[in-house]
């Protein structure tokens, strides 16, 4: 599907999708808020209830929702077909026109994927293709690696191997652990991850032509 021309009078209607704190999305609001933007967070959605994210995107005036799976579903595969399918008709619901996961724990099916290809953007605390999955930084450490950052790419079908959008890089210090690491990454998410977002609202990708 083709993103339409935004503008800043009628901007791309966003959806975030957190777990936490949502500090990624705080930095998204903040950045929307600075200046005209041809993209609005219109929608955050989070798949565990009272996290603080929620509290922080109800104080910027977005409108907030909480889908968790359903706990009374024994089947692991209805029930995340259930959770997913609940929030895709909220996406629906809000008119929303691209997906924004920030701090989302829970790995997107196939089929959520497909139906939103090229409009499904994630961030990741490493230099992709290097360290994917949830561990990124123990994995950087554990490998002796002096340099790591974060990679904004669109998400596929595999996890963290979708086209990588941009990069941001720094050097590993030597008494450097998974903490201080992390927040040091995150430093360089929030920047870089709304400076994407700009530019793909301004030249997204043309899936159009896809058929697979």
């Amino acid at each position: 599907m083709t993103i339409r021309e935004a503008t800043v009078e009628n901007p791309l209607r966003l959806a975030v999708l957190i777990s936490g704190s949502g500090s990624g999305m705080e930095a998204l609001l903040r950045h929307q808020e600075s200046k005209p933007c041809l993209h609005e967070t219109t929608l955050v959605v989070s798949n565990v209830a009272d996290v603080s994210g929620l509290a922080k995107a109800v104080a910027h005036n977005v409108k907030t929702m909480t889908i968790e799976l359903e706990a009374a579903i024994s089947d692991a595969k209805e029930r995340r077909e259930t959770h997913e399918s609940a929030i895709m008709t909220a996406l629906e619901q809000h008119n929303i026109e691209a997906v924004i996961l920030s701090g989302y724990m829970r790995i997107l099916s196939p089929l959520f994927v497909r139906a939103w290809k090229g409009r499904l953007l994630n961030i990741h605390p490493s230099l992709l293709p290097k360290y994917p999955g949830a561990h990124a930084h123990r994995d950087a450490l554990a490998d002796g690696a002096t340099v790591t950052g974060c990679t904004v790419h669109l998400v596929d079908e595999g996890v963290d191997t979708g086209p990588i959008l941009a990069q941001s890089q720094l050097e590993i210090h030597p008494n450097d652990d998974e903490e201080s690491l992390s927040e040091r990454v995150k430093e360089l998410e929030h920047k870089l991850y709304p400076q994407v977002i700009d530019s793909y609202a301004e030249n997204p990708p043309n899936h159009a032509d896809d058929t697979d």
